[in-house]
């Protein structure tokens, strides 16, 4: 009698441990906070260690208060996270090249920040070559921060608060899960859709600079490259099952719209890009997004929190809401069929 009590107690166990373990959307909470923000490069030791802050400045010091809001929380990685490699570009001036490379130790506040998942598909992430993305997914995965948009590791999943997330990340460059392939992209959109609660799906994609602040809907090339239909692209990926796409690449804000019931932002611009980018104007402008979804993905509401950030100075909060503006302005002229309410706040909603 008491071998067969103690075999029941053991099946009961391991029966909650499966549970536990296979049982998806679990949390208590009604909705998901999803905040996103654009690329991000702290530093860089190339070409030489000017371009790096003082040691011991936390790049998200002035914005962690603001994170803490999130459940989950995603930025671009533009760049590498190495100590060791060879400048992969071939570049007469090395001044005049703009490789990145920041130090692994800087990955730190990147963990501390809450960051739980980042692209690494942008133009880049091979900067050092195979060595440098090598050394930037084992920093990545000792910060505990998921990844994916390389070859190598084209998407990942991870859980948390028991809702299981789907990340892909899409871009047009060598090293990358291309953004023109949407046939194929919507093939792998829709087997992490079959398995995971909330599929994310992050581009990088359209061309640069304060002359291409809009959504063209049309292929965008850019100094001879094809930056893909990011319009066309995000529209697909949702029909295959993506719950939210969040843009980045052109170093500029862009419009969002929503589309069946599914929130996207064509690009998110410059975060906290560290010296060697131009910050001028809406390029220095660094907008956070907020985005409330329930637990089936679909659009509930969201913000836009205004940063800003200088040259040589990280992002800082901003009372003006030029990056709010600008979206505003942008979404209303890109998608006038848009069915979205601004409010002086910073947020939004479905009319």
């Amino acid at each position: 009698m008491k071998n067969k009590l103690i075999l029941a107690i053991l099946c009961l166990g391991l029966a909650t441990v499966y549970a536990q373990e296979t049982t998806h959307n679990s949390s208590n909470k009604e909705s998901i906070t999803i905040m996103a923000v654009g690329d991000i490069m702290m530093g860089t030791t190339f070409p030489n260690k000017s371009y790096m802050p003082k040691e011991g400045v936390d790049p998200f010091a002035k914005v962690n208060s603001t994170f803490s809001e999130a459940d989950i929380l995603f930025g671009n990685l533009e760049g590498t996270l190495t100590d060791t490699g060879k400048n992969a570009k071939h570049c007469k001036d090395p001044s005049k090249c703009y490789s990145f490379k920041s130090p692994t130790r800087l990955a730190s506040y990147l963990n501390t920040a809450g960051f739980d998942v980042m692209s690494i598909a942008n133009n880049h992430i091979g900067d050092f070559g195979q060595l440098g993305i090598t050394n930037t997914k084992r920093t990545l995965d000792e910060n505990g921060i998921a990844y994916a948009g390389v070859f190598s590791k084209p998407y990942t999943t991870f859980v948390k608060d028991g809702i299981k997330y789907g990340f892909i990340a899409f871009a047009p460059n060598k090293d990358c899960i291309k953004i023109h392939n949407i046939a194929k992209a919507k093939e792998m959109v829709s087997k992490l859709n079959a398995e995971c609660d909330i599929v994310i799906v992050s581009f990088h994609g359209g061309a640069e600079g304060s002359k291409h602040t809009h959504v063209t809907r049309k292929t965008e090339m850019f100094y001879g490259e094809n930056r893909g239909n990011i319009y066309k692209f995000a529209h697909a990926v949702i029909d295959a099952g993506a719950d939210i796409v969040l843009g980045h690449g052109p170093h500029v804000s862009r419009a969002m719209e929503v589309y069946k019931n599914k929130f996207i932002t064509y690009s998110m611009g410059n975060f906290c890009t560290y010296e060697r980018f131009n910050l001028t104007g809406i390029k220095g402008y660094a907008p956070i997004f907020k985005i409330e979804l329930d637990k089936g993905g679909n659009f509930l509401h969201g913000k836009i929190i205004s940063a800003k950030q200088r040259d040589g100075v990280y992002p800082y909060l901003d009372e003006t809401q030029a990056a709010f503006k600008e979206i505003k302005k942008l979404t209303l002229a890109d998608f006038p069929e848009n069915k979205l309410q601004f409010y002086e706040d910073g947020s939004f909603y479905l009319k």
